[in-house]
């Protein structure tokens, strides 16, 4: 019989019916885990269900707004509804409503914020209780929250509070949970949603050489970084942001470099 080294474990993930997060609920069911997918997609995220079930996973599907208080405490009603604890809860679910250039609003601003920010504190205070030995809870910030383009705060605010909340987060949980951040840089997640199974990525020199290891990211790539920070080999990292983004932000590109050349508007 395969071994699976989460056998018994059990994941909470937001954001989990399309892109990274549905790569991530995979990956932790083909792993043993017994996996709870957060979203507003229902159809991606029964999709999503349905996949993991066909390899005799077990998942279930909870479908909800997690910028609404109410909706927080009814995840964390329905995981703990069979007395069970929980291992490892990944918050991934975020979204851009632009900025300041497109007349993003009070309430656009602060949706995303409460989506990013608000709800990974909020579901970590509810499960705090409930976390197993050996818990680790892995924030999906973004390497955006260490550079911009132009018009992107909403996000760009949202994935800088995150990784800030991460490292507040791991010292007042010391001794409860391990809490560490993982910040994708560019990530083709085409393919990873319902309706796109067909989907081929095609990219530029530029594209491609801006990155040192010379190609553009896949959601594996992030989901190994997840899987590491909630394996024991990580059990003397927490507070940490793990970039992972192909070198790209370390590569300084100007005018005509690497096959990028800068065109005014």
């Amino acid at each position: 019989m395969e071994h699976k080294p989460m056998e018994g474990k059990r994941a909470l993930i937001t954001g989990a019916a399309g892109g990274i997060g549905r790569a991530t609920a995979l990956a932790f069911a083909h792993k043993g885990a017994e996996v709870w997918l957060v979203d507003i997609d229902k159809v991606g995220g029964e999709e999503a269900v349905a996949m993991i079930e066909a390899e005799n996973g077990k998942a279930h599907f909870i479908y909800g707004d997690i910028t609404e208080e109410a909706v927080l405490h009814d995840i964390h009603r329905q995981v703990t509804a069979d007395g069970q604890g929980l291992d490892y809860l990944i918050n991934n679910a975020c979204i851009s409503r632009k900025g300041i250039l497109s007349g993003c609003s009070f309430d656009d601003f602060n949706y995303v914020l409460r989506l990013g920010v608000t709800a990974p504190y909020m579901l970590t205070s509810l499960f705090m209780k409930d976390f197993r030995s050996d818990a680790a809870i892995v924030n999906i910030s973004s390497s955006r929250h260490l550079m911009s383009q132009e018009d992107t705060e909403s996000y760009t605010a949202a994935k800088g509070g995150i990784a800030a909340l991460t490292h507040g987060l791991s010292v007042s949980l010391r001794g409860i949970a391990r809490v560490n951040s993982v910040s994708p840089g560019w990530i083709e997640t085409g393919g990873w949603h319902h309706g796109e199974e067909d989907f081929a990525a095609e990219y530029t020199e530029g594209d491609t050489a801006q990155h040192p290891v010379g190609r553009v990211g896949v959601p594996e790539d992030i989901v190994g970084a997840i899987l590491f920070l909630c394996s024991p080999a990580s059990s003397f990292i927490t507070g940490q942001d793990i970039v992972v983004d192909g070198g790209m932000t370390k590569q300084m590109i100007y005018h005509n470099d690497l096959g990028w050349s800068y065109e005014q508007k």
